[in-house]
């Protein structure tokens, strides 16, 4: 615990540009729970270069979503924002917990054998250690919980697994994590193919509707989302992804029940809903976008922001860091 509070970690990869998706069902509900925890809130670019990256593009995808958590309602003096690779406790916690993993444990981890068939051309030791990294960003925190996907659920799973482990050997030196699982919205699907995720990689830049995509874009993008030929606004997740991907959206941002959607278009076609999700989106991510601009030219204040989170990043992480080393038997310098 921090000044009494119990301690939040999550992060996001310092890859693509985020969506909807992303912040519907991670940043909104970050932002609720950064009144009950004290939280680190990480740009995760060392994760990031499992795939190979262009180095500047790397950078300024960094910047953007530090600057996208803040636009999004973080405060950055509540809530501690900073790059994962300013602070080399994670590298260094992450080595000695690779001696404490099991290479069964990772052959199990699915992520791996996902991402291996899409990148079979870089099937790389960081892509098959992720997870341990992942461990390591959690517990040099001593966080009571992380907010997290289903499709996350395995690798805290090994996280707590390994300091379990670790607790067993040396005693309680790590704070046995939690998940903590999303709210309502976590599941925006594409608007091209509503079947499968909406994804920042998507190569249809019309699946995804983008933070930062103005208002003409959004609601082009949400007439040219893929629907049905029923002619009928209910909810239907099985026959009828894409108008139930759409209801959430709308249900969601709108602050409505999906009950009071349906009675809101009933006798509607699908043209006059497409047109109100995407009129409704737009006006939610105009204030979001609007404070981004504002911070991407203050430079000063946000590198500020970078410096001072980066060392209050460190001290903590580092604190943790010396009571493993110490554990474990490494020499401690004066």
């Amino acid at each position: 615990m921090l000044d009494g509070k119990k301690i939040l970690f999550s992060g996001m990869q310092a890859t693509g540009s985020l969506h909807i998706g992303n912040y519907l069902g991670a940043l909104k509900n970050w932002v609720s729970l950064s009144n009950d925890y004290e939280c680190f809130y990480s740009v995760v670019d060392m994760h990031s270069i499992t795939i190979r990256q262009d180095p500047q593009e790397l950078r300024n995808n960094a910047r953007n979503i530090l600057m996208i958590y803040i636009a999004a309602g973080l405060d950055p003096i509540k809530n501690c924002i900073y790059y994962q690779s300013h602070v080399p406790a994670h590298a260094e916690l992450s080595w000695i917990l690779n001696c404490f993993t099991y290479m069964g444990e990772l052959n199990r981890m699915t992520q791996f054998k996902d991402k291996s068939s899409k990148h079979d051309t870089n099937i790389n030791v960081g892509l098959y250690t992720y997870p341990v990294l992942q461990a390591a960003d959690i517990l040099l925190y001593q966080a009571d919980a992380v907010p997290v996907g289903k499709d996350q659920l395995q690798h805290l799973e090994l996280c707590r697994d390994v300091a379990h482990r670790f607790n067993a050997i040396y005693g309680d030196v790590f704070t046995i994590p939690e998940p903590s699982l999303g709210k309502a919205g976590a599941k925006i699907r594409s608007l091209q193919e509503p079947t499968k995720k909406m994804s920042k990689s998507d190569e249809n830049l019309n699946a995804a509707i983008f933070l930062l995509d103005d208002r003409d874009t959004i609601i082009r993008k949400f007439k040219k989302a893929v629907t049905d030929n029923f002619a009928n606004i209910k909810y239907d997740a099985e026959n009828q992804p894409g108008i139930a991907n759409l209801m959430d959206i709308y249900a969601v941002l709108g602050e409505k029940t999906i009950a009071q959607v349906e009675s809101e278009f009933a006798g509607k076609g699908y043209g006059d809903f497409k047109l109100a999700v995407g009129e409704t989106v737009a006006d939610a991510l105009k204030p979001f976008r609007e404070r981004f601009y504002e911070l991407k030219e203050d430079k000063a204040y946000i590198d500020t922001i970078i410096k001072n989170n980066a060392e209050k990043a460190a001290y903590t992480a580092n604190k943790t860091l010396r009571k493993v080393q110490k554990k474990i038997g490494f020499p401690i310098s004066n």
